[in-house]
């Protein structure tokens, strides 16, 4: 069929995302035979970051085992002639229309799923379908705001016993570090989890505490003993108290521009300046989390010039919206650090563009509408999280081909870039090897996002309204199709994983982990 420069690896083998409405019945066995897809031809599949026609062919077990390139507008003749050739008459061959789009399956490594402890917030099941419905195949759970917070082995079994059911995509966990945790962060490191989050001021739940600079370097010096990586929300303590008192004095905060001004840039660059020094004294790999302020990417710039062990994420809500277009008193929006304005908004993509930030993830942080509405319009007083983990592959898609950036920059930031960044080297790319984790998107179907609609388990999300240009119709998580655009309101089939870091030597579940990147359990 091909020549052998047509073929990479291997040997011959023997509707709209932001409109998803769903209910899961209470029904014992509620969910039909999800497909499994074994041959995948479309015309614009992402193969070493081009766009090309392919034909790809999937083990049994999720894995590409080969890619067939194949001449433009021949997708539905190779479909005609893969059904003849096929012993079961092509079964399990999905073929798409030429305008869809092929992509690598999200790869979110931020992600607050609240269970257990705050379930009434969001759930492994609702946080898992929207992630789905997104066309995210994995994501890593951060250890708040669940209850316990992932800081102990015994909190992370826990949190790993009531997820184990409820995974419509691949989970993995972050663990915490806490005041007076230390001696837990290698059992946790060898149970699994990819690394540990810190926050350098209050966290807004009482579990857990913010650490000081000499518990950070404790804590950086254990976990670079063991080569882990530090995942730091980087905003300056004393910064924010001095700009809230000077704020205060005026009363209720209503505009979103003064809310904000309550954690001004400085509380970032401030942070990080510090955070660069505990990296600098310790050696160990450190990640910034959720950049809003670009006025820190001069640090982060001579940071990495210098060869520090540093990567940063930014999220979507910073590169979508801008805060003089936010309304008074629209809680959906507050978020910490705070989006910030039009201009700032630029430099973070161009802080993407030259690779200073390295990576997109959605920081998926919901609450309730009491929650987030508490103090009603005062925006002092509501809790502060933006709910997106549904639309932010599609928002942030959409924003970039405004400005003229390529879907292959989004895939590298949001699926290669941040695989890489939790060492799972088994996704985030479409090439021969690596796990049949895809989504389907089409670029030409624009939608308007209802927060109702969503998935998740509130109805409350700062992209109501937001009209979207391009959609996820489909995802697959390792050759099992989990939606598609003909039956987009149908319960997704928990066919998920609980994954561990690769590497990890422990057993979870009564099933041993072996030495790499894959699975703790099929559920």
């Amino acid at each position: 069929m091909s020549s052998p420069d047509d073929v990479v690896g291997g040997v011959s083998p023997a509707d709209t995302a932001g409109e998803h409405s769903v209910n899961i019945p209470e029904t014992a066995d509620p969910y039909s035979e999800p497909m499994s897809v074994r041959h995948l031809i479309a015309e614009q599949v992402l193969i070493e970051g081009v766009l090309q026609p392919a034909h790809l062919e999937i083990t049994d077990e999720g894995i590409i085992h080969r890619i067939e390139k194949i001449a433009p507008g021949t997708a539905a003749h190779r479909a005609a002639v893969c059904r003849s050739s096929d012993v079961g008459g092509g079964d399990g061959l999905k073929v798409l229309k030429p305008r869809m789009m092929v992509l690598p399956g999200v790869v979110d490594s931020h992600v607050h799923i609240n269970e257990p402890g705050r379930t009434s917030w969001e759930g492994f099941a609702t946080g898992t379908m929207a992630a789905a419905l997104g066309g995210v195949t994995t994501v890593v759970d951060m250890p708040l705001n669940s209850i316990p917070s992932t800081v102990t082995v015994e909190a992370l079994e826990i949190k790993r016993s009531v997820a184990r059911s409820q995974a419509y995509v691949d989970i993995g966990f972050w663990g915490g570090i806490v005041p007076g945790n230390t001696d837990q962060l290698a059992p946790l490191w060898d149970e699994g989890v990819f690394g540990f989050k810190c926050f350098l001021l209050d966290s807004g739940v009482e579990e857990f505490p913010p650490v000081n600079p000499a518990q950070l370097r404790e804590a950086m010096t254990e976990v670079a003993r063991f080569d882990g990586l530090v995942i730091v929300h980087a905003e300056d303590a004393r910064t924010i108290d001095t700009a809230t008192q000077s704020t205060a004095r005026t009363g209720s905060v209503t505009r979103y521009a003064d809310w904000a001004a309550t954690r001004p840039p400085e509380a970032e660059t401030e942070a990080i300046r510090g955070l660069l020094e505990a990296v600098r004294e310790t050696g160990c790999r450190t990640h910034i989390l959720h950049l809003a302020s670009a006025a820190a990417l001069d640090l982060i710039r001579e940071a990495k010039d210098e060869g520090l062990p540093l990567t940063v994420e930014t999220c979507p809500h910073y590169l979508c919206f801008e805060a003089e277009r936010i309304p008074d008193g629209a809680a959906e929006f507050k978020c910490c650090p705070p989006i910030r304005d039009a201009g700032n908004r630029d430099a973070l993509w161009q802080g993407l563009q030259e690779g200073l930030i390295d990576v997109i993830v959605s920081d998926h942080s919901p609450s309730t509408a009491e929650e987030k509405y508490r103090g009603a319009p005062d925006l002092s007083r509501a809790w502060g999280g933006i709910s997106g983990l549904q639309v932010g592959f599609a928002a942030v898609a959409s924003e970039a081909r405004r400005r003229g950036v390529g879907i292959e920059d989004v895939s590298r930031w949001m699926s290669g870039g941040t695989a890489a960044l939790v060492g799972l080297d088994d996704r985030g790319e479409i090439a021969v090897g690596r796990r049949a984790d895809f989504l389907f998107y089409d670029p030409a179907e624009a939608h308007v996002v209802s927060a109702s609609g969503l998935a998740h388990k509130n109805p409350v999300s700062a992209y109501e309204g937001h009209e979207i240009s391009g959609t996820v119709v489909g995802s697959v998580l390792a050759g099992t199709e989990l939606f598609t655009a003909l039956d987009s309101s149908s319960p997704l089939a928990p066919v998920g994983d609980l994954i561990m870091r690769p590497g990890a030597a422990a057993s979870v579940g009564g099933l041993e982990q072996k030495a790499a990147a894959g699975p703790v359990s099929r559920s």
